[in-house]
Formats: C-alpha cells, structure tokens, sequence
C-alpha cells in the first residue's frame, strides 16, 4: 500500500480483527500527523463517567467522557465544534477543532455558551511513534476515512466503526457488517 497519505482529521478505522483491545473496532480522529510521530482520539469508546467527576472545581457538566486511547490515561482532551470562542484551539476539520484554553472552557460552559452537545472530552490518547502509524498503514492495520462532524458530535459510538466503514461504500460495506468475532464449525 505505498503512497498512503495520512493528514490530520483523517479517521483510522482498526481493520476488523485487529487483536489489541485498546483499538478493536475502533474509529480514531487523527489530530496530529507529521514526521514526528501521530496523535489521535478513538471517538467511539464512551466511559462510565462525567468530565466533572473526573477534573476539581469543574462546573457542573453532562457531558460524556470517551477513552481517547491508551496514552497517558491520566490527562484529559477535548474536541469541539465551537471554532475560535476558545482561544489557542486548533483547527483539525471542517466542524471540529481541538483543545484551547481550559480556563476559557470552564468559564464558557458556566455561561452556558458552550453545551455537551458542543464537546467530547477524552480520557488518555493514541499515539505513534516516528514511521509507527505509516508501518501500520502498510501491513493494513488501519483503513481511512474522510472526517465528518457529525461522526465526532452526533453518531452513536456504539455503531460509529460501522456507520464509517459503510459509509465508504464497495467492500467496505461488507466488512462493516462482519460478525464481530468469526467461529468455524
């Protein structure tokens, strides 16, 4: 698969039977890419918790919180469709930018111009390594996608790697309706 082009707000679809759990059927919004190395958010991994149950002095917030991947799972991320209203946020795609000034954040949503609707918030990150994620391309661990908003703010997680997959039509579509694991009689 040479000549994979990855840029930034490229979606990572884990090809079906990838065995690391951290990414099993997972969609990642690539949100930095150069040389360097790679960060991204697995956007359809929800946890059981609330951002404001997670930071101190966090207003009051019912917004879900989604494992961003295996990362530094001690730090919080967020994404959002809010443009420049938080400062120093930057642009990752049409619709979608990424983190900014935190203080502004919290101030925003105690004004209530910012919604759960608006955000996601993550819980660690996936990250590459120098060549690891083009390695990865190309023995076919990954399949990408086009970024739309409505896969960060509006689908459901649970069904998000299939709705991609489907969505990039041909033999795509028959991967997204695999089984999730295959038995032999």
């Amino acid at each position: 698969m040479a000549g994979i082009s990855l840029q930034i707000g490229s979606i990572l679809l884990a090809e079906p039977f990838m065995l690391d759990p951290n990414f099993k059927r997972t969609a990642v919004l690539l949100c930095e890419h150069s040389e360097d190395g790679s960060i991204g958010f697995i956007l359809n991994k929800k946890l059981d918790m609330r951002v404001d149950d997670l930071v101190k002095g966090f207003p009051l917030f019912n917004a879900q919180v989604y494992f961003g991947g295996p990362v530094q799972t001690d730090t919080i991320h967020y994404i959002h469709n809010v443009g420049d209203l938080i400062e120093d946020s930057r642009k990752i795609g049409d619709g979608v930018w990424w983190g900014g000034d935190f203080d502004q954040l919290k101030f925003l949503i105690s004004s209530e111009l910012v919604t759960p609707e608006n955000i996601r918030f993550f819980v660690g990150y996936s990250g590459w390594s120098e060549g690891q994620l083009k390695e990865e391309m190309e023995i076919g661990s990954w399949v990408t996608a086009n970024m739309h908003p409505n896969y960060v703010f509006k689908s459901r997680p649970d069904s998000l790697w299939s709705q991609i997959m489907s969505n990039k039509g041909d033999i795509f579509t028959v991967i997204a309706n695999m089984p999730d694991s295959v038995t032999y009689n």
